[in-house]
């Protein structure tokens, strides 16, 4: 039987109450808790990986920059990308990090490729790329053999502010967006839905 679920659309949500929210449910889950993947965009935000180095950091300005604990560079957040922390219990779910990861983009390339685009990981530098520019970011921690953080997506957003960074430690890397591959870009609730699907199958839940 497939290991219970909760997807939570929330919309959009501060960052660090979120970001308390994600520790919490981590440090007092036990193996009975159901796994969470939570939905949502979140204002304005620089967010720092542990190994972030402030050289990456150009010119944030009137950005907020928040140090956590996730694996990873700086990246930027903002209304109009699609955020998906995945709270999972990867002991019960028999994957390592490396299967997550690899899961995590196997379903962001599935969702592009229902838009007819042709995406793929980098080996070397996890996210999805699209010709060599970056569309979706990745960054985890785990803890106790729980997996939170997870995935941005850019979907329909002002991408000015990764001028201000080195994306993901990348000094020149270039970000794009889904509403600049498409001649009619789709609505930011499909896009979340399709995402959803994608991560059911390629993490092993029944899907919806």
């Amino acid at each position: 039987m497939a290991p219970a679920l909760r997807v939570r659309h929330l919309g959009l949500v501060d960052y660090l109450p979120t970001l308390e929210a994600m520790r919490r449910l981590t440090a007092e889950r036990d193996e009975h808790t159901p796994d969470e993947i939570w939905l949502l965009q979140h204002p304005r935000v620089f967010t720092q990986g542990q190994a972030g180095k402030a050289e990456h950091l150009l010119a944030p300005g009137d950005i907020p920059v928040i140090q956590v604990e996730r694996g990873g560079q700086v990246t930027y957040h903002g209304p109009g990308q699609l955020v998906a922390y995945l709270l999972l219990d990867l002991r019960r779910l028999g994957l390592g990090v490396r299967e997550l990861v690899s899961a995590m983009e196997q379903s962001l390339v599935e969702v592009l490729a229902g838009y007819g685009i042709e995406a793929a990981p980098k080996a070397d530098a996890p996210g999805v790329y699209v010709k060599g520019e970056k569309i979706a970011s990745l960054g985890l921690r785990v803890s106790r053999g729980c997996s939170f953080h997870g995935l941005a997506f850019n979907v329909d957003m002002d991408m000015a502010p990764f001028l201000r960074i080195n994306p993901c430690g990348y000094a020149g890397l270039k970000m794009v967006q889904l509403r600049d591959l498409l001649q009619t870009p789709p609505a930011l609730d499909e896009v979340e839905q399709r995402l959803e699907q994608a991560l059911r199958r390629h993490l092993g839940y029944v899907p919806a």
